[in-house]
């Protein structure tokens, strides 16, 4: 039987079962191909010219599910006041949850609050809490833009998206991509099985132990932003991106 269904995938790329989907049946055709590439380039082109004068950013990863009675929405909410009194705009997925929170902590003390929403049948509108925002197709595209435009990044709890984002972050730092660019996770309670996690890798050689060495775990704001600000005033000089007229960019 289960040759004569791989034998039916093979010739229909179906099972016959509505709502099922197998990519067993190789390479999409040609144009479909080429159309997915245009979409990505196209996507990346208005992520660039949504952000690019929205510098220079600290990213706020966290989940979409914490309501503003939690402890973490109200952490997250200092955290964004903080980058604002820092002089940095807040960026974030632009969702609710600790988004939320980060973007409405910076708008809420006169700070650059933006976002880079997600198209998702749930939890995809924007908050209110932000001056511009872009909403982009694609999970991976979401994730460049969130890296680019920022000099440090800070994850609160979170479910895969937030696991997803940490990892990514932590990989590009640890291949060099992103270089110096510290990473504050929060809080203790919640992070610290992976953080010892972590260093179990290091003990078994999986991973250096420079590769953590610009992270750190905390439960507060100021110590967080003090990790921050030491590696960027060592390390990092802002110079303002200004608009180009003919571009018909505007800040």
């Amino acid at each position: 039987m289960r040759w004569l269904l791989v034998f039916g995938l093979m010739v229909t790329g179906k099972t016959g079962t509505a709502g099922q989907h197998f990519y067993l049946d190789g390479p999409k055709p040609r144009h479909r191909e080429l159309g997915f590439a245009i979409r990505v380039f196209s996507q990346f082109i208005k992520g660039f010219r949504a952000l690019h004068f929205v510098g220079p950013c600290i990213t706020v990863f966290g989940s979409a599910r914490f309501q503003p009675e939690h402890n973490y929405y109200q952490l997250a909410r200092a955290y964004g006041a903080a980058i604002a009194r820092a002089g940095f705009t807040t960026i974030t997925g632009g969702g609710p949850g600790i988004m939320e929170a980060a973007n409405r902590g910076a708008f809420e003390n006169g700070g650059h609050s933006v976002g880079c929403n997600i198209q998702l049948p749930r939890e995809q509108f924007h908050n209110p809490y932000m001056q511009k925002w872009v909403t982009i197709r694609y999970f991976f595209v979401r994730k460049v833009l969130l890296l680019k435009y920022s000099y440090a990044f800070v994850v609160f709890p979170g479910g895969f998206g937030t696991m997803d984002e940490l990892f990514e972050t932590l990989t590009l730092v640890q291949t060099g991509i992103i270089q110096r660019f510290p990473v504050v996770v929060l809080d203790r309670k919640f992070y610290l099985a992976l953080m010892e996690f972590l260093e179990s890798m290091v003990n078994q050689g999986t991973i250096g132990r420079e590769d953590l060495k610009l992270v750190l775990l905390t439960d507060d704001v100021p110590s967080g932003m003090d990790h921050i600000m030491k590696y960027i005033d060592q390390n990092y000089v802002v110079r303002p991106r200004l608009p180009r007229w003919w571009l018909f960019e505007r800040i």
